[in-house]
């Protein structure tokens, strides 16, 4: 197992996470023996948004005798009345549920205290005055909570829980074909019909957002990654083909600022497969040609960071080149984070010879000789 950096968290965490959402879909036994199954594959953080005592009871005992050697997302604001699960900013339901998830999961500290699922800006503007942001802060004064998180699916509130700057990390749903839809309040229409005319390449609200992560250095973990499974379908896919696991796995893996994405599990070989992440080939992890290959998509001329151009008789990393280029090139000024990062690279997009063989291989027709002239102009070297 590969681990990266969350963030300004400073966290060393898997690159394949777990979401624990599926749990309550089986016996207690079961789910308790998956969760150290993936623990002993080196899956180290987890994500609880459930407020129902029964999956917070499982992923306690998974834990029992291990609690150090995870990382928890734990959510603020998700509560269980009357048996159904509420997101909620009332106080008199938020602190009993919080204090019911210490308590279910053993531990007197939550690594990663998730502000739950805003999506809209009125639900921002309350969370953000008052007494919830208040008892937020007050756990991560006291260390109760480690490390302050947020999860949303809309990029608008995303940029905003970037330019916080108390908010470290965020929990955020990123798949292909999300990445094509606009910002929006309501997460059910980003499951519903495509039309070509939608197909357009990743919004630039969404392109923005990670990028603003990139530059704060404000981590990213990722859900709806299989897009509810409709990705790994040809007949539900809106691009008209499926996609693997890996594939999935590994578009989002190399968007800007992503360091785990926390995968769903209801068997030990859907484990399995999701890990075998670590030492799949090129040409398994593909994506790009899926993308290029199926029968509605628009990413013509636009790099999405696949890695196809590799290998550089130079040796540039021209995927990261790129990266960096995009980063930096959406700003009045190179940021200072994106630079440094540029300047850690081993070869510089001015090594490039252009003899454009990497153009030949990308998937979508991407000038990069060009481009590998602009980031030497912009950065220097």
């Amino acid at each position: 197992m590969k681990y990266r950096t969350l963030g300004k968290t400073g966290l060393k965490v898997s690159e394949i996470g777990f979401g624990g959402e599926w749990l309550e879909r089986h016996d207690e036994a079961e789910s308790v023996d998956l969760i150290k199954y993936a623990h002993s594959l080196g899956i180290n953080i987890i994500d609880c948004w459930m407020p129902d005592p029964r999956s917070r009871d499982m992923i306690g005992e998974a834990m029992k005798g291990c609690r150090d050697s995870w990382y928890v997302q734990g959510h603020i604001g998700s509560t269980y009345q009357n048996g159904q699960y509420v997101r909620t900013r009332q106080m008199e339901h938020v602190i009993p549920a919080f204090e019911d998830l210490l308590a279910r999961f053993h531990s007197d500290h939550i690594d990663l205290g998730m502000i739950h699922y805003i999506d809209s800006i009125e639900d921002w503007n309350n969370s953000m005055n008052g007494e919830f942001i208040d008892y937020v802060r007050k756990l991560h004064d006291e260390g109760t909570i480690r490390h302050i998180g947020l999860s949303t699916h809309n990029p608008v509130i995303g940029k905003l829980a970037v330019e916080t700057g108390f908010i470290e990390m965020i929990l955020f749903s990123i798949n292909p074909a999300f990445d094509m839809r606009p910002a929006t309040e309501d997460l059910d229409s980003m499951f519903g019909g495509y039309d070509k005319d939608q197909l357009s390449g990743i919004d630039p609200e969404r392109a923005r957002f990670y990028q603003m992560c990139e530059e704060n250095n404000v981590g990213l973990t990722v859900m709806k990654g299989f897009f509810g499974g409709a990705l790994l379908d040809r007949e539900r896919s809106p691009f008209g083909v499926a996609f693997s696991p890996v594939q999935l796995i590994h578009y989002a893996l190399t968007r800007p600022g992503v360091s785990s994405i926390l995968c769903g599990y209801d068997t030990k070989e859907q484990v399995d497969e999701a890990v075998s992440y670590e030492t799949a080939t090129d040409d398994e992890k593909d994506y790009a040609s899926v993308i290029a290959g199926a029968p509605l998509h628009s990413y013509s001329g636009v790099c999405t960071y696949c890695g196809h151009c590799r290998p550089c008789p130079v040796g540039i990393d021209i995927a990261m080149v790129n990266k960096f280029y995009d980063l930096a090139s959406a700003q009045d000024k190179v940021p200072e984070s994106v630079s440094e990062h540029y300047r850690a690279l081993e070869h510089k997009a001015s090594e490039c010879i252009g003899c454009r063989s990497c153009e030949g291989r990308c998937p979508f027709g991407v000038g990069i000789a060009d481009r590998m002239k602009e980031a030497a102009g912009l950065f220097g070297c």
